[in-house]
């Protein structure tokens, strides 16, 4: 299925997430060296402007010796006041020898500084909305001499959503039949499977349950973890370190293996990754599935008060992912109709790092016409793509800011714990890294902030209902997602 953040129609799903993380509910990118979080004060430079074509602009930029000298001598005779120097009370230390010592490590703080807090002013002066981070490059200093340097930046475009007053859009609707609930009891019932033993041993077959004790070392030694007495595995279910099952097909009850495997390099113990281990196990009894009853008994050992009550969450399941399908049709109509209406430029370095983005997720994926078309040719359709998308997340960036359309803490919340949940075991560590990463976070809120701004959108235009078997909603989107490819 099509990634809710393809932020464009069919054509656009191959190639991963859209650009919305950096450019929805963000602020672009401040100059050079934000990490100096000092107030910029007002400085005394010359400006030149070197370019001023579309979103480009450029300048020369002068900072007078004297300004970086004076600013120089001031940060010098702070320390002064605080650095202890033998043979000297605290803050009587010579400025002479202050500079001696300090004197090159605190230009370079205050070079650093003086670019920072002269970009910043002068993005502020012009009233400059930076795409992507300005490139600087120093042109000449020395001790004593002006510092010249150039800026280019990329300017965010200014944009004018269209007049949506007219615009319909269908709306497909599925119905959960009980056939559809009767399917869904079956794969609950296959996913819970239950075990008897054998009267007549045999050897193990995939899909078999063994009762098995087992001792696992590494290098000879035993670790934590890597034992254990009357543990019940399904063969072919993929819980234990791959290869382990499968080595135990044909295994008869009673019998004992030595069994070798690799664990695998993203293990979640980091001193087990990548490495060999070798384990003896017995086989202690052999069980066989046996077919589940699907009544008032199976609902209750899955927490439920009866069938009845299972049934209903089957089809509350069902509901939602045809819900699913249908608001990724809408998505991808109202996408549609919004590239249609809008056409501005958009800035090339954003553009940039959209397409490398793209192209690194699907050239190991080109179609066979693809591969036949020179790589020129494939790359330009799939620029047009990431531009196409960069346009979309602009616009949409603007909309939610002309609405005042934020993302609360509470919906923050419930977005990570929902990330946490797909690492069963690892949510401790999982929200701990998100809430220790800013640009993790903004990732995680892009999505849920496009969400907020599509339905205020579709709130304001007219959206008509059509009644579709599960089938059709199906088969609508499965031919959405093989139209990947731009013709």
């Amino acid at each position: 299925m099509v990634d809710a953040l393809d932020l464009g129609s069919s054509d656009e799903s191959r190639g991963g997430s859209s650009p919305f993380a950096r450019t929805i509910g963000s602020t672009p990118p401040g100059p050079l060296l934000t990490y100096l979080t000092t107030k910029a004060e007002h400085l005394d430079m010359n400006v030149t402007e070197t370019a001023n074509e579309g979103l480009n602009r450029a300048w020369r930029v002068v900072v007078p010796a004297t300004e970086i000298d004076a600013n120089v001598d001031r940060r010098l005779s702070e320390l002064s006041k605080t650095i202890k120097m033998p043979g000297f009370r605290p803050g009587k230390v010579p400025l002479s020898l202050v500079k001696k010592r300090y004197g090159p490590s605190v230009m370079g703080e205050v070079l650093e500084k003086t670019v920072k807090d002269s970009s910043d002013q002068l993005l502020l002066d012009h009233e400059i909305r930076p795409a992507m981070e300005p490139k600087i490059e120093v042109v000449s200093f020395s001790d004593g001499a002006d510092l010249e340097y150039t800026m280019a930046v990329e300017t965010l475009p200014e944009i004018e959503p269209a007049d949506l007053t007219g615009l319909t859009l269908e709306r497909l609707v599925a119905t959960v039949e009980d056939s559809a609930v009767d399917e869904a009891l079956e794969r609950i019932a296959n996913s819970n499977p239950q075990f008897e033993p054998l009267a007549e041993p045999r050897p193990a077959e995939t899909g078999d349950q063994l009762l098995i004790d087992f001792a696992g070392t590494v290098d000879g030694e035993p670790r934590p973890g890597m034992e254990g007495q009357d543990h019940p595995l399904e063969l072919g279910a993929g819980n234990f370190i791959p290869g382990f099952e499968e080595q135990l097909v044909g295994i008869l009850p009673g019998e004992a293996r030595s069994i070798t495997v690799t664990f695998p390099t993203e293990y979640h113990a980091a001193d087990l990754a990548g490495r060999e281990a070798k384990f003896d196990v017995t086989a202690k009894e052999l069980r066989a599935r046996a077919k589940v009853a699907l009544d008032d008994d199976f609902a209750k050992k899955l927490g439920l008060d009866d069938l009845a009550a299972l049934k209903e969450v089957a089809r509350r399941q069902i509901e939602g992912e045809y819900g699913r399908l249908a608001r990724l049709k809408l998505k991808r109509a109202l996408m549609d109709a919004l590239a249609e209406r809008h056409d501005f430029p958009v800035p090339q370095g954003m553009v940039d790092m959209e397409f490398d983005s793209i192209w690194k997720q699907v050239q190991p994926e080109l179609t066979p016409e693809e591969r036949a078309k020179p790589e020129d040719e494939v790359k330009a359709e799939y620029r047009a793509i990431a531009e196409r998308r960069v346009r979309l997340g602009l616009l949409l960036s603007e909309i939610g800011k002309r609405n005042a359309i934020q993302v609360t803490q509470e919906e923050l919340n419930r977005g990570l714990i929902a990330e946490a949940r797909r690492y069963p075991g690892q949510e401790r560590e999982v929200l701990d890294a998100y809430r220790n990463n800013p640009r993790a976070l903004d990732g995680l809120r892009a999505p849920i902030y496009e969400d907020k701004v599509v339905d205020h959108i579709l709130s304001t235009i007219t959206l008509t209902d059509r009644a579709v078997t599960p089938e059709e909603l199906a088969r609508e989107d499965e031919e959405a997602d093989t139209a990947t490819t731009p013709d």
